[in-house]
């Protein structure tokens, strides 16, 4: 059995219950300052809990599904806080939860026949990091001076390119699943 209790595993976790935090500041108080911190600590960790799981072998289940699932929560709650603070237009939440409920029926048919995952590939990694990289910057481009001018059109280049890039993932990861021959929806 897989030692559960590591250090890359206690960051992820850590991850998460930022996530909340996270999502309160932004449409609770607007403490947007404190809120792109967070997420600057979050993203820090993220590389960390990598970084370390690698450099002391501490690999398990459980930190493979925490660390794409603190990924899925802060971009969920980004997009819904963005969103509430009409930040975001609602198009752009849609695009991505509806890739992720496309991808979650996806996984729900795979599991019908005892695949409970598949490899993760180098454009689902990509789309997510510009993801990561693009709703922070589009919040900061709501603060005022160049600061703000810049990151808004970095924030909004980086977001429409992870959008494309999410679904162009969506759609490599569906062809590897074609390429098994397996028939999900029968």
């Amino acid at each position: 059995m897989t030692n559960v209790w590591t250090i890359p595993n206690a960051l992820s976790f850590a991850r998460l219950v930022g996530v909340p935090f996270f999502f309160w500041l932004i449409v609770g108080p607007h403490k947007d300052g404190l809120a792109l911190t967070i997420l600057i600590i979050s993203a820090f960790t993220d590389w960390l809990d990598g970084y370390l799981a690698r450099r002391l072998n501490q690999f398990s289940r459980l930190g493979e599904l925490l660390d794409p699932l603190a990924d899925r929560l802060y971009v969920a709650a980004s997009l819904v806080a963005l969103c509430m603070r009409n930040i975001l237009p609602l198009w752009v939440a849609i695009a991505l939860i509806s890739r992720d409920l496309v991808m979650a029926a996806v996984l729900a048919g795979l599991k019908r026949h005892g695949i409970t995952g598949i490899p993760v590939h180098f454009v689902g990694k990509a789309a997510t990091m510009q993801l990561l990289y693009a709703l922070p910057l589009v919040l900061l481009g709501t603060f005022s001076g160049q600061v703000g001018h810049v990151a808004h059109i970095f924030g909004w280049a980086f977001l429409l390119w992870g959008i494309c890039m999410y679904w162009y993932g969506a759609v490599l990861y569906i062809q590897q699943i074609r390429s098994l021959n397996i028939k999900l929806f029968t």
